[in-house]
């Protein structure tokens, strides 16, 4: 998402365009990865100088919301937050704790339909594959 077009996201909402919401979402961005809110801080510092943790996760958390963005809870305890917002699935290491992208297409009817035998109304699902790195490996 460009800045225009998080400008408008904002503006549709009601909400208000700020130079902060605009920096940590494009810190976040520019990170392309999975990453910590203070790992956010860190890349938007240089630009927003007065910027604080408290300001990056209300906006990360803001930016979840409007769906541009996702949080993710990693292995290590770390929150972690994906620029990538649409659903997709996750590997996990449980050594290092790194997260990366898994692109595949994951058949969820069976799980919906156990959570639906129980009451529960389910809309979305998140494998999540979890065991060593290549890095962790050797």
């Amino acid at each position: 998402m460009t800045d225009q077009q998080l400008k408008q996201t904002l503006r549709d909402g009601g909400l208000r365009v700020t130079p902060q919401r605009i920096l940590i979402h494009r810190a976040l961005a520019e990170l392309g990865r999975h990453s910590t809110a203070e790992e956010v801080l860190e890349s938007v510092a240089p630009r927003l100088p007065n910027a604080s943790l408290p300001t990056v996760y209300a906006t990360l958390e803001l930016l979840e919301e409007l769906g541009i963005a996702r949080r993710i809870a990693a292995s290590s305890g770390a929150m972690l937050w994906d620029p990538r917002p649409e659903r997709h699935h996750h590997l996990v290491c449980r050594s290092c704790g790194a997260v990366e992208d898994l692109d595949v297409k994951v058949d969820a009817a069976n799980p919906f339909r156990a959570a639906r035998r129980r009451g529960f109304r389910p809309d979305g699902a998140e494998l999540v594959v979890s065991g060593l790195c290549e890095r962790c490996q050797t």
